[in-house]
């Protein structure tokens, strides 16, 4: 697998291959038969110092295809534990490889993993590969995520493998090259706690703090910087979800392993985008219960952040006592930052600058009357940001006229002008959004026809989420009516 020729733009690093070896497990892709590429992110491969062209030269596309392993590569699956659906399992990068870390022209560090890159130690009777489909999904949806300013990993590239993927039925197989700040979950700490000494632990936790949270290492002598890792932690998952919660994304499996420290959006399996306003609307097939429904994520975020707190409480105190007295004070954190970050960005996305007591009032009061009329979502705050109202039941209800004006009342008490209230909106409701017809017509045409030009046309609207215009007036427009409930499924 070694090559002798200079890949260009790389500048690798291996650093998480340093932790202790009971972390990863050494192994190389195994090959596929005839790779080729579907789609190339050329914006993101220049961010991180990588030369589109070689990338999609036939060397290029046998590395996104892990043929073939680039000079300073040190390919590793990562191990890892989790709660899924609250049941405690040992896990693993099943299908995924991480290939190194790229250190870019900006100095950030990021990882560069392939997903369906064959089986591993970790696949429990799995064949580690993935389909076309899925993988184009995870691009749809992370670079919308991205374009939201939403955090999340990135999608590079995705080649199809010119081999077959035995599913329910017979489908083409894929790689997808996935970017992240790190693949360290919440699972990586639990697997430390169960399977690791004191000192994996600690050395994970060290090495965590170094790579993501440097600051806490210059105010080590004066605090715990255990107790401010989970601090750091709590903070950018509130805020995380806050972004989820505002423009009505649902993850769909926020099962511990799938919550990096890192608080990027991460594995993008069975989510999806709201369309009508259901606070308990659940898109996965296999979330039976509404675990993981649009309410719950705020809830289910602070419970796996509990877990995380769980396995760091040696490394906080020793005195157990005094160490659940710091971890309850810290998790009590959540709710409110949270809040803030809700309060914060629901108030940007009716075009409020200032703060005041009757603001949460107002926002309910919409959201109540939004399901009470089955209103969609992104739609319902585009309208607001144009001042532009369909004939609808939610429009035309005496009670929305009610809110209008008590809306107006609020906006009219600000310093600032109805045009500043009117960009600040613009800048905080998306125009557009993944909607999940559109992300299927995509998938559909792609993988049944071969034609890629559908999802590109669906990207590049995506990239300028938004932008006002006549164009993503057509990408905003609602499905048709169906027989049943939009469904999603573990592919990725």
């Amino acid at each position: 697998m070694e090559t002798s020729y200079k890949n260009p733009g790389w500048n690798t690093d291996n650093s998480y291959s340093h932790l202790p070896e009971i972390f990863f497990t050494r192994l190389a892709p195994v090959p596929v038969q005839n790779p080729s590429i579907v789609i190339l992110n050329e914006p993101l491969a220049e961010y991180l110092g990588l030369d589109p062209d070689y990338l999609k030269s036939e060397e290029g596309i046998q590395i996104l295809a892990g043929n073939l392993l680039a000079e300073g590569f040190n390919p590793i699956a990562q191990a890892y534990a989790g709660h899924q659906f609250g049941y405690f399992t040992m896990l693993g990068d099943g299908r995924a490889i991480l290939l190194c870390e790229q250190i870019t022209p900006l100095k950030k560090r990021y990882d560069i993993q392939l997903k369906g890159s064959g089986r591993t130690p970790y696949s429990r009777g799995g064949d580690g590969r993935a389909t076309l489909g899925p993988m184009l999904r995870e691009y749809i949806i992370s670079e919308s995520m991205n374009a939201l300013g939403i955090p999340t990993t990135r999608s590079l590239a995705v080649v199809s493998t010119g081999e077959l993927v035995f599913r329910e039925t017979i489908l083409p197989g894929a790689i997808l090259t996935r970017i992240a700040d790190s693949h360290i979950r919440v699972g990586t700490f639990q697997y430390a706690a169960i399977l690791g000494t004191a000192d994996d632990l600690r050395a994970l936790a060290d090495y965590s703090i170094k790579r993501h949270f440097p600051d806490i290492i210059e105010a080590e002598k004066t605090g715990n910087k255990y107790l401010s890792l989970l601090n750091e932690v709590i903070l950018r998952q509130a805020s995380l979800t806050a972004k989820w919660q505002l423009t009505g994304f649902i993850h769909g499996v926020m099962n511990t392993d799938n919550m990096v420290i890192s608080g990027e959006t991460i594995d993008y399996g069975p989510c999806a985008f709201m369309d009508t306003y259901e606070p308990k609307t659940v898109f996965s097939s296999i979330d039976t219960f509404g675990r993981y429904a649009y309410s719950n994520q705020p809830k289910i975020a602070k419970w796996n952040l509990g877990r995380f707190a769980e396995t760091l409480q040696p490394l906080i105190n020793k005195n157990e006592e005094l160490a659940f007295e710091q971890i309850h004070e810290a998790l009590s954190g959540f709710d409110k930052i949270y809040n803030h970050y809700w309060l914060l960005g629901m108030r940007e996305k009716l075009g409020i600058f200032s703060e005041e007591h009757t603001d949460k009032a107002l926002i309910d009061d919409l959201l109540n009357l939004m399901h009470k009329y089955n209103a969609d979502y992104t739609n319902t705050f585009r309208a607001l940001t144009l001042d532009r109202f369909e004939n609808t039941a939610f429009f035309d209800s005496g009670e929305f006229s009610a809110w209008h004006s008590k809306w107006k009342e609020r906006l009219s008490s600000q310093q600032e002008s109805e045009d500043d209230s009117r960009q600040l909106m613009k800048k905080s409701n998306p125009s557009v959004i993944p909607r999940n017809h559109r992300v299927e017509e995509a998938l559909e045409s792609a993988v049944r026809e071969n034609d890629f030009s559908v999802m590109k046309q669906l990207l590049e609207v995506l990239s300028s989420p938004y932008t006002y215009d006549a164009e993503h007036d057509e990408f905003s427009r609602l499905p048709k009516a169906t027989s049943g409930p939009y469904r999603t499924f573990c592919g990725t």
